[in-house]
C-alpha cells in the first residue's frame, strides 16, 4: 500500500513584516544581508505548493504575526486581518499577539477565518480555557488532530496587560489528557503540535510526551534546515520575519509516518508576490510609506539583532537613551525581532522596526546589589539548565557596565565580576539606569522608578540628530570567561 500523503507548511514569527525587507545571513565569518520575506511572496509559495497537493496541505502560524511593526501596531493587529484570511491558515497559536491586551486580541481572533488554538490559556476567573484546546482537519482519507501551545512567559516576564485577566501554564501536564483524547476518542491518524514555546522548551516537551506526530517549534527564531527527530516526533522551526517558511512533506501509513522531506524556504525577491496579497499590503503600507521612508541617519555599522549577548541594534538603542538621561547605565529587553538595517541610511521604518511600542524612556535608581542580582536572572533566564526555566528572549541589553561571567555556573553564581563606567561595581552604592519597558528593569528592582515624556523613537531622532553618521559596534558589554 502507498498510503496516504499530508503537506505541512510552518510560517513562524513574521512579527508583522507585511512587505519584502532586509534579512541577515552568515556568509561565512560576516554577516550579509539581503532582501527577503513579505506577505505576497509567502502567498506566492503557499498557493503553489496547494495546487501540487489540492486537498493534501495544512498551513500552520506560530504565532508572533499581528505585532512588531509599525501599521501593525497603529492598527492594534486589524490592517494584517485580512491579508492573513488570504494566506489560508488552518490554524495559529500566539505570542505577541497579547500585546495589545487579552480582550482585545480575543475580539481580533473572531475576525480571523481559522482558530487560535492554546491549551495553556486560562481565565482567572474561572480557570476555564480561552481558545479551542485543538481541532481536527479532514485532509483526504486523513484524520489530523492540531493541538495549540501559546508562550508560556505571556504572564511571567512580559509587561502586566499582557497578560489582564488570564493566565499560562507551560502546557506540558496538559497535553497527555489532549493526545489520549484525540487519539482514542477522536481516532487521528497524525497529531500536529503548533507551540510558541521556543526551541529549547519543545525538545524536551517532546522529549517527555509520547504521541505527537510533528512539533511546529516558534519563538527562538531557529533556522532548520533539517527536523530534529525527538522521541519519534519530527520537529521543525522556519526562522523569522516571514523571511523563511517551512514544508513537511509526508507519507502516512496507518497512521505511521513512513517517510517524510523537509525544505526550510527561503522567501527570496525572485518569488513573483500574488498580485492580490500585494494589492492589500500596499492598501496597509500606502498611507505610511512617505513618513517611514524618511531618511533620518546613516550607520557604518550593520545593525542586527542576532548575536546573543550583545548587539549591535540594541548598542545603538541604548546610546540613545543614554544621550537622553544622562544616565550612568542603561537597560534593554533582549529582543530578537527586528529586521536588520544594513550599513548606510536609516530610515524611521527602521527605527519603529527596533522597537515598534515606542514606549517611554524611564529611570530608575538601582543599587549594586540590585544590577548583580538583575544580570543573575537574566542569566538564568536564558542559560538555564533546564528549558523550561529559560524565559525569553537574548541576554539582556546592557550599556555603561561590563560583566564578566560564567555559563556553566548554577543559578545564582554565574556573574564574576561587574564594572561600571569602568569602576568595579560596588554592592552599596546606588546607581543612575535609564531603561525601556518593564522588561528593561522589571518593577521589582529599583526605587524611583520615573516615566519621562520621551519616548524611544524620539531618543533614537534626537541621538541621530546629533549624530548623523555613526557606528556601533559590538563592545565586549557581556563577555562569557
Amino acid at each position: 500500500m502507498s498510503g496516504e500523503k499530508l503537506t505541512i507548511l510552518q510560517m513562524n514569527d513574521s512579527h508583522a513584516y507585511l512587505d519584502i525587507h532586509q534579512e541577515l545571513f552568515w556568509d561565512g565569518d560576516h554577516a550579509r544581508y539581503q532582501l527577503a520575506g513579505g506577505y505576497a511572496r509567502i502567498a506566492t509559495l503557499f498557493n503553489n505548493i496547494k495546487e501540487e497537493n489540492p486537498y493534501e496541505t495544512l498551513v500552520f502560524d506560530c504565532g508572533d504575526t499581528i505585532h512588531g511593526t509599525y501599521p501593525a501596531v497603529k492598527s492594534r493587529g486589524m490592517a494584517l486581518i485580512p491579508i492573513l484570511n488570504y494566506l489560508g491558515f488552518d490554524a495559529m497559536t500566539a505570542h505577541w499577539e497579547f500585546a495589545y491586551g487579552p480582550e482585545h486580541f480575543i475580539n481580533l481572533t473572531k475576525s480571523l477565518d481559522y482558530p487560535m488554538l492554546a491549551i495553556n490559556c486560562y481565565y482567572e476567573s474561572d480557570n476555564h480555557l480561552v481558545f479551542k484546546p485543538w481541532i481536527i482537519k479532514e485532509v483526504g482519507n486523513l484524520r489530523v488532530g492540531v493541538i495549540g501551545i501559546a508562550a508560556t512567559i505571556i504572564d511571567k516576564t512580559m509587561p502586566a496587560f499582557f497578560s489582564k485577566g488570564v493566565y499560562f501554564t507551560l502546557g506540558n501536564e496538559e497535553l497527555p489528557y489532549y493526545i489520549k483524547k484525540l487519539r482514542n476518542q477522536e481516532k487521528v491518524d497524525v497529531i500536529v503540535v503548533i507551540s510558541h514555546l521556543g526551541f529549547p522548551q519543545e525538545v524536551k516537551l517532546a522529549q517527555e510526551v509520547d504521541g505527537v506526530d510533528i512539533l511546529l517549534s516558534s519563538h527562538t527564531h531557529n533556522r532548520l534546515y533539517k527536523p530534529v527527530i525527538v522521541n519519534k516526533t519530527i520537529l521543525i522551526q522556519s526562522g523569522c520575519h516571514g523571511s523563511f517558511i517551512g514544508r513537511l512533506d509526508l507519507d502516512i501509513l496507518h497512521g505511521t509516518i513512513s517517510n517524510f522531506q523537509h525544505q526550510l524556504i527561503t522567501v527570496t525577491p525572485d518569488i513573483p508576490p500574488d498580485p492580490e496579497v500585494q494589492e492589500m499590503v500596499d492598501h496597509v503600507l500606502n498611507p505610511c510609506r512617505d513618513k517611514l521612508a524618511e531618511v533620518v541617519g546613516y550607520t557604518s555599522t550593520g545593525l542586527n539583532r542576532n548575536t546573543v549577548l550583545e548587539s549591535t541594534m540594541d548598542n545603538f538603542l541604548l546610546k540613545s537613551i543614554l544621550a537622553q538621561t544622562k544616565a550612568q547605565i542603561a537597560f534593554s529587553n533582549g529582543w530578537r525581532y527586528g529586521a536588520p538595517v544594513p550599513p548606510g541610511k536609516i530610515t524611521l521604518n527602521d527605527l519603529y522596526n527596533i522597537i515598534p511600542m515606542n514606549p517611554p524612556v524611564s529611570t530608575v535608581k538601582l543599587t549594586g546589589r540590585e544590577i548583580w542580582m538583575m544580570l543573575e536572572e537574566s542569566l538564568e533566564h536564558l542559560f538555564s539548565r533546564d528549558p523550561y526555566n529559560q524565559m525569553g528572549g537574548y541576554m539582556k541589553r546592557c550599556m555603561g557596565l561590563n560583566l564578566y561571567f560564567k555559563v556553566e555556573n548554577s543559578p545564582g553564581n554565574r556573574v564574576q565580576e561587574i564594572f561600571i563606567q569602568g569602576k568595579k561595581l560596588k554592592m552599596d552604592e546606588t546607581y543612575h539606569a535609564a531603561y525601556v519597558t518593564s522588561q528593561g528593569v522589571p518593577p521589582n528592582y529599583g526605587e524611583k522608578h520615573e516615566t519621562g515624556d520621551v519616548k524611544a523613537i524620539d531618543a533614537m531622532l534626537k541621538y541621530l540628530k546629533d549624530s548623523p553618521s555613526f557606528k556601533s559596534e559590538l563592545q565586549g558589554t557581556v563577555t562569557a570567561i
